[in-house]
C-alpha cells in the first residue's frame, strides 16, 4: 500500500511541475525601467527578452541584488 502511495504521489508531482514561464508584465516592466537612465532601451530589451522566454528560448537572467 505504501508503495502505491508513494508512486502516485510521484506521478502528482511529476504532473504538477509542467514546464511554464511566468513572464513579467508590461507594468513590472515599467517599473523597473522606471530607473534605468535611457527607459526607452530598457523597455526594448526586457520585452525582447519576454518574447524569447514566451517562444521557448534561453535568456540570460541578470540578478539585481536585494537592497534593504
Amino acid at each position: 500500500m505504501k508503495i502505491v502511495f508513494n508512486f502516485s504521489l510521484f506521478l502528482f508531482v511529476l504532473l504538477l511541475g509542467v514546464d511554464k514561464s511566468f513572464s513579467l508584465t508590461d507594468y513590472q516592466i515599467k517599473n523597473i525601467c522606471r530607473k534605468e537612465i535611457r527607459e526607452s532601451t530598457c523597455i526594448k530589451n526586457l520585452k525582447d527578452k519576454r518574447y524569447l522566454l514566451k517562444k521557448g528560448n534561453f535568456i540570460e537572467i541578470p540578478v539585481i541584488p536585494y537592497k534593504r
